[in-house]
């Protein structure tokens, strides 16, 4: 779930110590200053799908372990991926992704579908400071040999 920086900002990843679009820029060679509509467009012209496990739920602030469980609700990510063929990799921004992807999405996802690769990468925000940035673009560049060369499609939630 975005925190407040990104809802108030209607952008992923907004806050401004949030690592996600400087790995983005390092892995797509996408130019750090460019805008939020750019950095979008390089992701799609990489086959990179972003979307959050969770479209909804009430909480306290910008933390994951404020989500109140009994709120939430998540995103269709079982009819992404049996609309989405060629979707060919789930790799997960942190433990809550990873977690709700498997509780309550990926029992729904149709069986041939659960074969997909489904990684839980390092979390991009600024309050997992337990994990320098260079480690962190480190575990992100396995995104890249997870696309399809010639298509370079793979998810990122």
């Amino acid at each position: 779930m975005p925190g407040e920086a990104s809802l108030r900002l209607g952008q992923y990843y907004g806050h401004p110590r949030n690592a996600f679009w400087p790995i983005m820029s390092a892995l797509l060679g996408v130019a750090s200053g460019a805008d939020y509509a750019q950095r979008c467009a390089a992701l799609v012209a990489n086959g990179i799908a972003l979307w959050d496990v969770i479209g909804a739920c009430e909480r306290s602030g910008s933390l994951d372990s404020a989500i109140r469980a009994d709120t939430v609700r998540v995103n269709d990510i079982a009819g992404l991926l049996q609309d989405e063929p060629s979707i060919r990799a789930i790799c997960c921004n942190g433990g809550t992704a990873e977690r709700e992807l498997a509780r309550r999405v990926w029992p729904n996802v149709a069986a041939e579908r659960r074969k997909l690769p489904r990684l839980r990468l390092p979390s991009t925000s600024p309050a997992y400071a337990g994990m320098p940035f260079a480690d962190k673009l480190a575990a992100w560049r396995i995104i890249l040999p997870l696309c399809d060369p010639a298509a370079r499609r793979c998810s990122v939630e």
